[in-house]
């Protein structure tokens, strides 16, 4: 999409730090993070929500969990970490485009929110 910020950053035209990125994913530090490691993993195929996807993001979707798993691999994550999907507004979402948050370097407590 023309508009959106996260297909801006996925395809350069808008600068972040990077640090995996692939022929489907992009992932990036979180400029506002909410935890010591905060980075956003995303498609680069545009979906806006988790109700946009259709069974041929399947595969997709499992790529970005597997994604998450090699980045907190390589961030060193040996005592767990946080993946978090928000979808819509009532979840938090703020940019139309799914995106993982993973989160990682302090303990997380529950329930969130």
């Amino acid at each position: 999409m023309d508009n959106c910020i996260f297909c801006k950053i996925a395809a350069k035209e808008i600068s972040s730090t990077s640090v995996y990125e692939d022929d489907f994913l992009f992932a990036f530090r979180d400029l506002n993070p909410q935890a010591p490691e905060h980075i956003l993993i995303i498609p680069k195929k545009h979906i806006a929500r988790i109700e946009n996807l259709t069974i041929d993001d399947t595969e997709l979707m499992g790529r970005l969990l597997v994604a998450a798993k090699k980045i907190a691999d390589d961030l060193g994550l040996k005592n767990g970490y946080r993946l978090v999907f928000n979808n819509g507004p009532d979840g938090g979402q703020e940019v139309e485009h799914i995106h993982l948050h993973l989160m990682g370097g302090r303990k997380f407590n529950w329930p969130a929110g």
